[in-house]
């Protein structure tokens, strides 16, 4: 596809800026802050908790880029729907739906608050999320839990099985995880990155 859709003068204001040293140093300044970065997971949290837009508001973070609902791909629609669904708002994800499509829940994107969601990856509420604090700067993400191969939310699941999962892991499964991680002092994440990029990424998830 043509970029900015083909429109030949807009393509050409594009182009200019390559080589553009403003954007060079703008890039460069990025890359180091990106290559200095220290991540260390600190802590588990729900993300009512992490996140303070989301405690309150009925509100669901979602991945990409502001979207309408009708925008929506079918996958991310699915993961919106059976969120809403496992934070009671709705007694099943066909409820939910329609509960998002009317509008009475807020859809923001994770990156507008320092969060990340994977694939079609949602977060809500009652969900738990791992704290990753960047060492050399004190900024802090958060990203929620990987559910694990299957028919998961992140790829827009949502029958009963896929949100009792949901349901243990923000449990059970979350209690674990917190205490383990406070009771550790932090890990440190760029040794697990170095592993996991050199084992593959689908052994990397599937250890």
């Amino acid at each position: 596809r043509p970029p900015v859709g083909g429109d030949a003068e807009a393509g050409m204001r594009l182009a200019r800026l390559l080589g553009d040293p403003a954007i060079e140093a703008a890039n460069a300044i990025a890359l180091g802050r990106y290559l200095e970065a220290q991540p260390v997971l600190v802590d588990v949290l729900l993300a009512c908790e992490a996140i303070t837009a989301l405690d309150g508001e009925r509100r669901i973070l979602h991945a990409g880029p502001p979207i309408a609902w009708e925008d929506m791909c079918g996958p991310v629609q699915g993961a919106i729907a059976g969120a809403i669904a496992y934070e009671g708002w709705a007694a099943s994800p066909d409820e939910g739906a329609a509960l998002a499509a009317s509008g009475a829940i807020a859809l923001e994107p994770c990156h507008h608050h320092g969060a990340v969601g994977p694939m079609a990856g949602i977060i809500s509420p009652s969900m738990p999320l791992f704290v990753v604090e960047n060492a050399a700067a004190g900024n802090r993400a958060y990203c929620n839990l990987n559910e694990g191969l299957g028919k998961v939310l992140r790829f827009g699941a949502n029958r009963p099985d896929v949100l009792d999962r949901l349901r243990w892991m923000g449990g059970e499964l979350f209690e674990v995880l917190q205490a383990g991680v406070r009771a550790l002092g932090g890990v440190e994440l760029r040794p697990i990155m170095a592993q996991a990029l050199h084992m593959g990424d689908e052994r990397s998830e599937e250890h």
